[in-house]
């Protein structure tokens, strides 16, 4: 990643260039390069056109130690996309349970959601993680919580034809 200029220096073009490669370090999981950026003012809920953060890139695309960094340099992880979207959603929708329980332990609210109200219980239950559903039941995850239609995670596990993941939640609602 080079620059000519200071930041303070840059045009836009070379600052919107610049930020790029930026989010490109994120998706790909540079956490080296994220650090060194970081500890050099970078912005760390720096958003891009999408509303994505920093870290919903590197969290969505599973790179746990870039995830590290930008956690341990207060990253938010209660900040959603354009389209919503936390984290911890993500990680649920891509199967990612080894992201779930960094984000976790990390201090994100195991019912976080955004605007719609999904959490990722409800996104683990739609797509029949079953690791990720009990996963969360066990560290408090609200089986009965509704996002902003009123469906529960059974509710979305029955829309999607989740029929395992569904079949566990009905037991738990008997």
């Amino acid at each position: 990643m080079q620059t000519q200029a200071a930041p303070s220096q840059m045009t836009a073009d070379e600052a919107a260039a610049f930020a790029e490669q930026v989010f490109d370090r994120a998706r790909q999981g540079d956490a080296e390069m994220l650090e060194r950026l970081l500890a050099s003012g970078l912005p760390v809920n720096l958003r891009n056109q999408k509303g994505d953060t920093l870290l919903m890139l590197a969290s969505y695309h599973g790179h746990h130690d870039a995830v590290r960094v930008l956690l341990a340099h207060g990253a938010d992880a209660l900040i959603a996309n354009d389209n919503g979207q936390l984290p911890i959603a993500g990680a649920a929708f891509k199967g990612d349970m080894a992201m779930i329980r960094l984000l976790l332990e990390n201090g994100v609210p195991v019912d976080a959601a955004a605007q719609d109200g999904r959490t990722a219980l409800m996104l683990a239950a739609m797509f029949n993680r079953l690791e990720i559903l009990d996963y969360l039941l066990a560290q408090g995850a609200d089986p009965a919580r509704q996002d902003a239609r009123g469906a529960t995670a059974l509710v979305a596990a029955h829309t999607m034809g989740a029929v395992d993941a569904a079949a566990r939640l009905q037991a738990l609602a008997g």
